[in-house]
């Protein structure tokens, strides 16, 4: 398993790390966020969305309505299981449809659904270091995902040569 280990200080730099998902997440792509509340789930997501075209704003946390489309330069589909009973009734949403939609998925409290998810997968752990700053653990399960580390690797090295 490939994984990284990426701290943002600020809320900017968790805006940069979201634009570099963007582009390195393949079409198709399913991201499992855990975190606990206030960790910043849905701040990546609105960093993704944003690096896409898609207004952050109109991506909020979709707690209540489970699951949300936004089409910009590419389709994100962003689901939150934090209400969901089980796993079950997660997989009554259509999650099946979704892993060959070719949109990029992008799953809140992953971890209470885990065995709903395919195999493959970019898992990202997020931890709240600070008022602002984030910790964002993530492993690659598959070779996709695998080349998604690398180039956050390459990034990462680009973004802070030393």
């Amino acid at each position: 398993m490939h994984n990284i280990l990426i701290d943002a200080p600020t809320e900017d730099a968790t805006r940069a790390l979201g634009q570099a998902l963007a582009v390195l997440l393949p079409a198709g792509a399913i991201v499992a966020l855990e975190g606990p509340l206030g960790a910043g789930k849905t701040r990546l997501v609105q960093a993704i969305c944003a690096a896409v075209g898609i207004a952050p704003e109109t991506a909020t946390s979709p707690t209540f309505v489970l699951m949300q489309e936004y089409q910009g330069t590419r389709t994100i589909v962003h689901v939150d299981a934090y209400r969901l009973r089980d796993e079950e009734e997660f997989l009554a949403l259509g999650a099946d449809e979704l892993w060959e939609s070719g949109a990029i998925v992008l799953v809140e409290w992953a971890d209470r659904v885990s065995g709903c998810l395919p195999r493959e997968r970019l898992r990202i752990a997020i931890r709240e270091t600070g008022e602002s700053s984030r910790r964002f653990e993530m492993d690659a399960v598959g070779e996709p995902y695998a080349a998604v580390i690398e180039g956050l690797a390459q990034w990462r090295r680009t973004a802070n040569p030393r």
